[in-house]
């Protein structure tokens, strides 16, 4: 009975305060139900201090946790960087931390912070650079002065730069292998323009060139006080925490101003582009033009259109596209904007290869629809209702309220700019939805990317207008620094010779088709060394299969002219394109394929200097031909191999060879000392070399799933 005795005195209550029987009448129908009025959006506003020498800094008290996170925001970012060293403000916000300070190694850092349950990190962006921090709260003194030290005085490491270098070219070795982030990338460039600080992309070569000086020139330049805003929510008393802060920051002196960003567009022209992908049944379809800044008088207007038109579920572009019609797995977009330049507009999608068409057709309708149909106010209201709802998880904790005020005073935003979003959202009118969608998705400024394979298209994308064959090869490391291959010499030729003689002669060296070659590697690497038992079977010129035992297991990676694929543990996967490349040019530059090339026109042999190998000075030969560019050091007077030399993503690799036996008339060396950017990488010793073997070409093939 107690159940139903409390049900009573609620009823009671409720009705004493004047509620009547429909009110508590159960509504029939989910439409029934009245939502009350979102009340209005109100944030804590943080203290903002301004210190003497510039700094600014936002203080916010949260009494939660005994937690204390930091920020600091730097003005100057990738977009100042010099074209021929792209890759700088990576580099720095990622050695920034890891190259320590003059007092402590990054190391020493880590072990330091570690002990405190602390993290410290270090960033770069478009425009800026990053110092962030958290640690309890007893602990903040300490966490903090590692801040300031590597403000003050951090060191740049090389050592941690070469690992920063080697960890981007990774990243830009691996860049193709994504078509979703082909797609993204390239729309960026055709949007802004392969040259604007807002699409450039990283190469070897301006990684390369990126030297330790860089990096605290970079320091120099843009870490000052008036170039600074601070940010610090947590457990801490304001007046405590701002007395501290002045002292630590208050007397770092003042330096050059960081330069206003200056916004570089140079979109490509309307029209249809083409990235051809071969290894792949879908495509990423993009299309893109100018969009607005966030303080453009339409923006609120934008925000809801990008809601009806393509935000989420409920959107016509998922509606309509993909659940009607069938034809998209991801589909969506809007205008874009952002703080100090004009974001993009931008619709994507991806679709079986054998839609891709039909897919850019559905994709156009739709823009005519929202051009040309008006949102109804169902459409309207449920625009609003899904922005508003999300809106407030945006802002639910302190810390993502001191971020956005940290943005907003970066790009020099009013502080109550978030509070009017509500009022503002709230008041946007069907007409004004369909003005800015008149006025903002532009059809004759688009420029239609689309990343697939075009042997399976439906019908050929010239149906949209001439189409531009994008080129997204990855130049070699050097290509910056090189034009055409050295011409070739009568000298370079006879060295050739001569050292193909030492191996064999090309003749012999041309006889060869195949070889299996077992050995022991013994890799150097951050975390000291590893052997490797290796066995390779090589069919010239473009089939190896190697397999290797590793402390993890056995590794296996097959290439050939039409796969790439690597096991591990019971599981498969295809090589990347990079590694895919570059397994199949080491096939090409090896000394034996290319001792059996003394003679053949499609290749050049020019003198490049002399080195000294070991206590032998030896003559530097140029090898070009068919794509391959290496460097050989050969001994002039017995005409041996000593050292080989090519560009690689990591940097230079040279491999030292020694240990000179014959196999079956070929002299082959089985010990090779390997280097990278100077670096010893590692050091292989050859157990067996047969050549010619037998091979069953079942090996090559690629098990079924």
């Amino acid at each position: 009975m107690r159940p139903v005795k409390l049900l009573t005195a609620a009823l009671a209550v409720a009705l004493s305060l004047g509620a009547s029987s429909d009110a508590l009448a159960q509504a029939k129908d989910w439409k029934e139900i009245k939502k009350p009025a979102l009340r209005p959006f109100k944030i804590q506003q943080p203290t903002r201090v301004a210190l003497p020498n510039g700094a600014v800094i936002f203080l916010l008290q949260d009494r939660e946790l005994p937690l204390i996170n930091g920020y600091i925001v730097i003005r100057g970012g990738s977009s100042e960087e010099p074209k021929d060293k792209i890759g700088l403000v990576d580099l720095f916000g990622e050695t920034w931390r890891t190259g320590g300070t003059k007092t402590r190694t990054g190391d020493e850092l880590d072990d330091y912070l570690e002990m405190r349950a602390a993290r410290v990190e270090t960033g770069g962006d478009v425009d800026s650079t990053t110092i962030s921090w958290n640690s309890l709260k007893g602990d903040f003194d300490d966490t903090f002065a590692v801040v300031v030290d590597l403000i003050r005085s951090p060191e740049f490491r090389e050592d941690k730069l070469g690992i920063a270098k080697s960890q981007m070219n990774t990243v830009i070795a691996r860049r193709n292998d994504d078509p979703m982030g082909i797609a993204t990338r390239e729309a960026m460039r055709l949007g802004y323009g392969k040259d604007s600080p807002y699409a450039r992309i990283a190469e070897y070569d301006t990684v390369g060139a990126v030297t330790r000086d860089d990096l605290v020139a970079w320091h120099r330049k843009t870490v000052h006080p008036n170039n600074m805003i601070v940010g610090i929510v947590g457990d801490f008393d304001a007046k405590a925490m701002e007395q501290k802060l002045r002292k630590a920051l208050g007397a770092l002196p003042k330096g050059p101003a960081a330069a206003a960003s200056k916004f570089e567009a140079s979109p490509a022209k309307p029209g249809v582009y083409f990235v051809q992908k071969d290894d792949v049944t879908q495509s990423n379809i993009r299309m893109v033009h100018a969009g607005v800044r966030k303080n453009d008088p339409d923006y609120y207007a934008i925000q809801v259109m990008n809601e009806v038109f393509g935000g989420g579920f409920a959107a016509r572009l998922f509606s309509n596209i993909r659940t009607k019609k069938g034809l998209a797995y991801n589909v969506g977009g809007g205008v874009g904007s952002q703080y100090d330049h004009p974001g993009l507009f931008t619709l994507s999608m991806s679709t079986k290869s054998e839609s891709t068409v039909a897919s850019v057709d559905a994709l156009l309708e739709e823009i005519d629809k929202m051009q040309q149909e008006p949102i109804s106010a169902e459409e309207l209201r449920r625009a609003k209702d899904a922005i508003l709802n999300s809106f407030i998880f945006q802002y639910d904790s302190k810390q993502k309220v001191l971020n956005q005020q940290l943005l907003l005073e970066y790009y020099g935003y009013p502080k109550d700019f978030l509070e009017k979003y509500q009022k503002a959202v709230e008041s946007v009118t069907a007409e004004q939805v369909a003005a800015a969608a008149k006025k903002h998705i532009r059809k004759g400024d688009i420029a239609l990317l689309v990343v697939g394979k075009e042997s399976e298209f439906d019908a050929p994308l010239s149906k949209f207008g001439p189409v531009t064959t994008l080129d997204i090869t990855i130049p070699d490391p050097g290509a910056s620094k090189q034009t055409a291959p050295a011409a070739g010499s009568d000298e370079g030729k006879a060295l050739m010779i001569k050292a193909a003689d030492a191996m064999g002669g090309a003749a012999k060296l041309g006889a060869i088709k195949s070889y299996r070659m077992l050995s022991t590697l013994t890799v150097k690497g951050p975390m000291g060394e590893m052997a490797l038992e290796a066995d390779e079977t090589t069919v010239f010129p473009d089939k190896q299969r190697q397999a290797m035992k590793t402390p993890m297991g056995e590794m296996t990676m097959v290439v050939t002219p039409d796969s790439g694929f690597m096991s591990m543990g019971g599981k498969m996967q295809d090589l990347p394109g990079s590694q895919k490349k570059g397994m199949l040019d080491s096939i090409r530059d090896s000394p034996m394929w290319l001792g059996s090339k003394a003679g053949d026109p499609a290749y050049t042999f020019a003198i490049a200097g002399d080195a000294k190998v070991g206590e032998i000075d030896t003559r530097v030969l140029e090898i070009s031909g068919e794509g391959i560019r290496v460097k050989w050091c050969i001994d002039p007077k017995s005409g041996d191999l000593l050292r080989t030399i090519k560009s690689t993503p990591q940097g230079e690799q040279t491999v030292d060879f020694s240990d000179f036996r014959d196999v079956s008339g070929i002299k082959l060396p089985f010990k090779g000392v390997i280097k990278v950017g100077g670096e010893d990488s590692g050091v292989f010793q050859v157990k067996s070399f047969e050549l010619n073997p037998q091979i069953d070409d079942a090996v090559f093939q690629k098990p079924a799933s």
